[in-house]
């Protein structure tokens, strides 16, 4: 079975579920008032996220250096507010956990940990060349 479809399907139940738990625990006016104070604190965090990510970008670009951290981060507080827009907890979680700057650290390092032929300052190993027959020139 397509990954896709179960993500499509298996998420919602998810969400349904837990509220159905924490809504039992805490009453179901609780559960609601919960769900819409996540989403107003998660994107007024994800507002000033992106105006600092926004400005570090703008004070790399000046200084002639490619912000890649700043783009990728710049992505993932996108994807953290969509996911706390979405009302319920696990999508919350997730997306305060793409909010926070020093989990985004951590999950650009696993994700970049990979990448061979690069050093730390993203140049590569590698040296372009061509090669010229001296034979043919005459």
């Amino acid at each position: 079975m397509n990954s896709f479809f179960l993500v499509i399907i298996g998420l919602p139940a998810l969400e349904i579920f837990l509220m159905i738990k924490i809504g039992a625990e805490i009453g179901a006016l609780n559960t609601i008032s919960l769900i819409f104070l996540t989403a107003i604190i998660g994107v007024y965090f994800a507002k000033l996220q992106g105006l600092q990510t926004l400005k570090s970008g703008m004070i790399s670009f000046y200084q002639n250096k490619i912000p890649v951290y700043e783009l990728l981060s710049g992505v993932s507080i996108g994807v953290a507010a969509l996911l706390l827009i979405i009302p319920g907890f696990l999508t919350d979680f997730i997306g305060l956990f793409f909010l926070m700057p020093f989990t985004r650290k951590i999950i650009f390092s696993i994700a970049l940990k990979n990448k061979k032929g690069v050093d730390k300052n993203n140049r590569s190993n590698t040296i372009n060349g061509e090669i010229v027959d001296k034979k043919d020139e005459l």
